[in-house]
């Protein structure tokens, strides 16, 4: 059931806010436009977990449509000259599509779930309101296996711990289900993160004898099929680093997919994948707008590439520049690459690279500069150049190529803009040396963004153009932002007294 609310319009600009409270997993939305105050009852939008109290991974109980940052968010955009921020609640409840989950407890008691705030305490979230509901039947399932199977975890820390973390993400692509029917029946990627250097390891059998377990009681010969794959993950190291560099397939299907953005995405256990992918989705379908048509885009901080192949297929781009310091996203790039649509023309490529060494040679060449980093923000370096960029264009007018790229005699910076993977365009296009003309930025640290905002603002290189909010973490206080900045001042917000006066009509 779809609840809209509405409080009554008020005279000042309107920053749309869209709310979804529902008690369904159907993955249809129905949003109303609301004013800045909207005034629901709390109750309705209420996250109603019996885990709030002793779990760290909500903060906001009540209220979920409305994070309490948003009200400060609405007033940094409308100082900065954007009067129409808008705000997406998105999915209030079973949003969550990927899980990084601890494993404690005794074998007769397992404990699944996040630490207590601030120790390495589990508490236990059987119940979780922000999964995915097919999360917590895979937990339990999981549960059941660690009981059955003895001397998989322990309680004493003296014990060797097997099992230390699991990884349950859910996708919601089958195209053998009608649309409105693939969400609720969403199948779980399990991936167990394992105390041994490989498989090779001793204890190798119970780690089958697991694996065996959840394929026989959620694989495809059950009557409901829950689980999509189950994977390893080894890792010994004591610090706070989840996943180890060592990844095997055990059971089920290899190849994850997602349909985000408007084209089938292929995600690893290893790569980065949103956790909210309803919300993303509802975010790439806004960027889409903001990027010309035949446009060249460079991806920074791209992971697998999502953003900028979207964009690839959305808004028919000349050429396509995804650049990631994890390489473990490359298999997933090259795998989306495979399945986008045969008329696809566009240079594409992926770079195995850090985008904070010289920013210069990515933006080069680019209309569009699309950025998603981590919560801490963009790299100094790359806020550096920006903040500089018609400097390093007038230095490139100046001469055919930029000495910085001319120049360059360092192999591994060489390596880097060599591209991993290249798919070449049918159509000859002229080498494009412009420097780009808009910058999106997608962000999930508020506070962070902020401070890069302003000091974009502050260089007079870029004005704001369009901002908008999407509620990708509901029950907590972080948002996703969506900016959208264009090159230059931007026009004034005052407006010029004339001095003539004007002659009154007769």
């Amino acid at each position: 059931m779809a609840l809209s609310f509405f409080s009554p319009t008020i005279a000042i600009p309107i920053h749309r806010i869209t709310c979804q409270a529902t008690t369904t997993l159907s993955p249809q939305r129905v949003s109303s436009p609301l004013p800045i105050n909207p005034n629901p009852s709390s109750l309705s939008c209420a996250l109603n977990c019996t885990h709030f109290q002793s779990c760290s991974g909500c903060t906001q109980e009540y209220d979920l449509h409305h994070p309490v940052v948003i009200d400060e968010a609405i007033g940094f955009f409308n100082k900065h000259g954007v009067k129409d921020f808008s705000f997406d609640s998105c999915r209030l409840w079973g949003w969550r599509c990927r899980a990084k989950l601890a494993v404690r407890g005794s074998s007769s008691k397992p404990l699944i779930g996040l630490y207590e705030e601030g120790t390495h305490n589990i508490v236990d979230i059987p119940d979780c309101k922000a999964h995915h509901p097919n999360i917590n039947v895979a937990v339990e399932l999981l549960k059941q296996g660690l009981f059955l199977i003895p001397h998989l975890i322990f309680l004493q820390i003296s014990v060797i711990i097997y099992v230390l973390y699991v990884q349950m993400a859910v996708t919601t692509h089958d195209t053998s289900l009608p649309v409105p029917e693939r969400y609720k029946n969403g199948k779980v990627q399990v991936s167990l993160v394992w105390n041994s250097r490989s498989e090779n390891s001793a204890n190798t059998g119970k780690l089958n004898a697991l694996a065996n377990f959840l394929w026989a009681n959620g694989g495809p010969r059950r009557k409901v099929h829950l689980v999509h794959s189950v994977w390893a993950n080894f890792q010994t190291s004591s610090n706070n680093i989840i996943f180890g560099n060592r990844w095997r397939h055990l059971l089920g299907e290899r190849d994850f997919w997602e349909h985000i953005g408007g084209i089938d995405v292929s995600l690893a256990p290893s790569s980065f994948g949103q956790a909210n992918t309803r919300a993303f989705d509802s975010l790439l379908r806004k960027l889409h707008k903001y990027v010309p048509q035949g446009a060249s885009v460079v991806d920074l901080y791209a992971g697998a590439g999502v953003i900028g192949l979207s964009l690839v297929f959305s808004r028919k781009c000349r050429s396509v520049k995804c650049v990631e310091v994890n390489k473990e996203s490359k298999q997933s790039f090259e795998k989306t690459v495979e399945r986008l649509p045969t008329n696809v023309d566009s240079n594409i490529s992926w770079h195995h690279a850090d985008a904070s060494i010289e920013p210069t040679s990515w933006l080069l060449g680019s209309d569009v500069v699309v950025v998603d980093p981590p919560r801490k923000g963009l790299d100094p370096s790359l806020v550096k150049e920006l903040r500089h960029i018609s400097a390093i264009e007038l230095r490139t007018n100046s001469s055919k190529r930029p000495e910085t790229v001319k120049d360059e005699k360092r192999p591994w910076i060489l390596r880097a803009r060599e591209a991993a993977i290249q798919m070449e365009s049918t159509t000859v296009h002229e080498e494009n040396q412009s420097l780009p003309q808009t910058l999106i930025y997608i962000s999930c640290g508020w506070e962070s963004f902020k401070e890069d905002c302003l000091s974009l603002l502050a260089s007079k290189e870029w004005h704001l153009h369009k901002a908008h909010g999407f509620n990708f973490f509901p029950g907590t206080q972080s948002i996703e932002i969506l900016a959208v900045f264009k090159r230059g001042r931007g026009a004034s917000t005052k407006k010029k007294k004339s001095g003539k006066k004007q002659k009154k009509p007769h």
